[in-house]
């Protein structure tokens, strides 16, 4: 009887010690995601939902990385993954230069649309979770559909941010703090949907669909400001004059330094899907250094998620001046290290090209941010962000496809990827060249 009282007793106070923990924690996070105003102008709600989102969107990883990719031999997993690419990619590609146009019909309805790209994805979750075992051509349809809905939802995260933006905080800085806090959430994830996967390959879904459920009602909660259009146009992507009149209702070009950013980012997404395909495949053939494959894999997605934080993180230091250079600057960067991975390919190099392409693919992005920001009319910035968002996700594709279609040879492989990265880098100078880094305009007000 003393036992069980003094059990009880015990659990008691681990349960009383746990909870305030938890409840420490979460006034914590509440309070980093609140400052500098994030909490009053909503943007703190985007935050959550936003880690909310990549929590599922690893969920859904883990499950279909574990069928396709770690159950089968290496032969049998390329093919598997380019039967992915072709049934989910090849229509993606197809679809994506839709989803920002429709989008631009749908101004007045972001927070339905986010809300049905969660409930989308739930639904495709606990269907997928009934037929992922088999790893059959059945899953790939839902596959694309989760993708679809996944990267819908990043193009209207894209164009909500300026709308919740608080006087505090520059664009970059805020969309930095939105991707760290979906960045540690996915690491988070990770564990979890490992933990998941021992329970079974259906689990990481079954729990992807609960995450995706929230989500959804978490979407309805964003504040209204959110669907207002007011004065909104469709933007175009060339680097046209801004001051040029145009009758009402004609697309407007966003301006040479804007296109020469994202011609540039796109180049850092080109790369880094082209390494997240060949790297995974390589590293598994052929591990670098003598390591085991799932330790040299490890050690690489580590690098690269690590280096995606550090661009989040130096991009809320970043300010809109000189955003064209640190574009071509990380561009550099980039090209330096596929180009020394192609020469001297081993463990430290390899892990050095993932972080080095994570860091420059993420504060590139938030430099293109910036000068949309600053150099694009509130009249066409969401149609802008939407476009941008879409060609940079068309651009991971084709990095994916080369990746995947090229021999699993290092020096081969890197030394594509190196050259192509030199060729971009070459037309982005070129581009700085006759835009030139321009000074920081005002600061723009939303409508």
């Amino acid at each position: 009887m003393k036992a069980r009282g003094f059990w009880a007793r015990g659990a008691s106070a681990v349960g009383a010690r746990t909870g305030r923990v938890v409840n420490g924690t979460g006034r914590r996070i509440r309070r980093a995601t609140s400052a500098e105003g994030a909490g009053e102008s909503g943007l703190a709600k985007l935050i959550e939902l936003h880690a909310l989102n990549s929590f599922g969107d690893m969920l859904i990883t883990v499950a279909l990385a574990s069928t396709i990719f770690f159950s089968v031999p290496t032969g049998e997993a390329r093919g598997r993954v380019a039967l992915y690419l072709l049934i989910t990619m090849a229509p993606f590609a197809l679809l994506a230069p839709v989803i920002g146009p429709l989008l631009d019909r749908l101004p007045n309805g972001r927070r339905s649309a986010m809300a049905m790209s969660m409930l989308a994805r739930a639904a495709l979750a606990w269907v997928m979770a009934g037929v992922v075992t088999g790893g059959g051509l059945a899953l790939y349809p839902e596959a694309l559909g989760v993708l679809v809905a996944s990267k819908a939802y990043g193009v209207v995260r894209s164009v909500v941010v300026p709308r919740l933006l608080p006087a505090q905080l520059s664009l970059v800085k805020a969309n930095s703090r939105v991707t760290l806090a979906g960045l540690l959430t996915t690491l988070v994830a990770g564990g979890v949907g490992g933990l998941l996967q021992l329970l079974g390959p259906g689990w990481p879904l079954r729990g992807a669909f609960v995450v995706f459920v929230i989500g959804t009602l978490m979407a309805f909660h964003l504040p209204h400001q959110v669907d207002s259009a007011r004065g909104e146009q469709r933007a175009q992507l060339l680097a046209g004059p801004q001051e040029e009149p145009r009758p009402k209702g004609v697309l407007r070009a966003v301006g040479p330094s804007v296109v020469m950013a994202l011609r540039g980012v796109a180049a850092l997404r080109w790369l880094v899907g082209f390494l997240v395909m060949f790297l995974a495949f390589l590293i598994r053939k052929d591990p670098p250094g003598g390591l085991p494959g799932t330790v040299a894999l490890g050690l690489v997605a580590a690098a690269a998620g690590l280096g995606n934080a550090l661009g989040s993180v130096l991009g809320s230091w970043l300010r809109t001046r000189g955003s064209e250079v640190t574009v071509t600057a990380v561009l550099a960067l980039a090209t330096a290290a596929a180009g020394a991975s192609a020469l001297w390919y081993g463990a430290v190099t390899v892990t050095v090209v993932a972080a080095v392409a994570g860091m420059s693919a993420s504060l590139g992005k938030l430099a293109l941010d910036a000068l949309i920001q600053r150099d694009v009319p509130e009249a066409v910035r969401t149609s802008a962000f939407a476009r941008s968002e879409t060609a940079l996700q068309l651009s991971w594709v084709a990095g994916g496809a080369v990746g995947i279609s090229l021999p699993l040879n290092p020096v081969l492989g890197l030394t594509v990827a190196a050259a192509v990265m030199t060729l971009m880098l070459l037309w982005t100078f070129r581009s700085l060249l006759r835009v030139g880094s321009h000074r920081s305009a005002a600061r723009p007000r939303v409508a």
